[in-house]
């Protein structure tokens, strides 16, 4: 049986550490992807989600509207276009959401997910590779935005890198999980039920052996 962690045991946990190194860590992640905008669009937007977004989508209603939370290179945001679903494309990256609108035929807004005051406009936020740039201390916050920006009975995709705590990897940090991990940190509170959990491998070839978490879940309460 998992050991559940608290809320206050979560933001407690190397509370002062993480706050020295956080500003500095996420800054340079977001200077990272407006640097390489274009050479990680190249590498990505080719990139075979649709069993991913298969397992999302059938949760929603045919042209709802999905917020796609780091929409990176835009091609998640084209897809679910080209599909009959609304989409609102934001990224954190100035650059990243120039390259997106190439992608999708108009604007992606530049927004930090903790800059979010949307209160209950989504049927579905979509977040792929993209919490895993939050901090574990920073998460809670930015799930409780989430929460409030999803309609009730809306639901959530999200996807991380396979592993266990936070480093900085070439540039960008990075907080990993294990999938049990990941269904605490998501389900402890209260707002979200488990649709289901799964692990997949790497949808770029020549990243097979590196394994991702996924987590589907639906807001519950208001």
């Amino acid at each position: 049986m998992r050991q559940k962690i608290r809320t206050g045991e979560w933001l407690r946990m190397d509370k002062m550490s993480r706050q020295k190194k956080e500003p500095g860590l996420k800054e340079q992640t977001i200077g990272y992807y407006n640097q390489y905008a274009e050479q990680f669009a190249e590498r990505t937007v080719g990139a075979d989600m649709s069993f991913c977004q298969n397992a999302f989508l059938k949760h929603l209603p045919a042209h709802s509207l999905i917020l796609d939370a780091g929409c990176g290179s835009g091609r998640d945001s084209r897809i679910f276009m080209e599909k009959g679903y609304q989409v609102c494309a934001v990224d954190a990256s100035e650059e990243m959401c120039r390259v997106a609108a190439k992608q999708i035929g108009r604007p992606a807004e530049c927004m930090r997910f903790e800059e979010m005051t949307w209160r209950e406009r989504f049927d579905g936020i979509w977040a792929c590779a993209s919490l895993l740039h939050v901090s574990r201390s920073e998460l809670p916050l930015v799930l409780r935005n989430f929460h409030r920006a999803l309609k009730i009975g809306g639901v959530m995709y999200a996807s991380f890198k396979y592993g266990g705590g936070e480093e900085e990897r070439l540039g960008r940090f990075f907080n990993d999980y294990r999938l049990g991990e990941l269904e605490d940190v998501f389900l402890r509170d209260g707002l979200f039920a488990l649709v289901e959990s799964f692990e997949t491998e790497d949808a770029r070839p020549d990243y097979k052996e590196k394994p991702w978490v996924n987590i589907i879940v639906r807001k519950i309460c208001v």
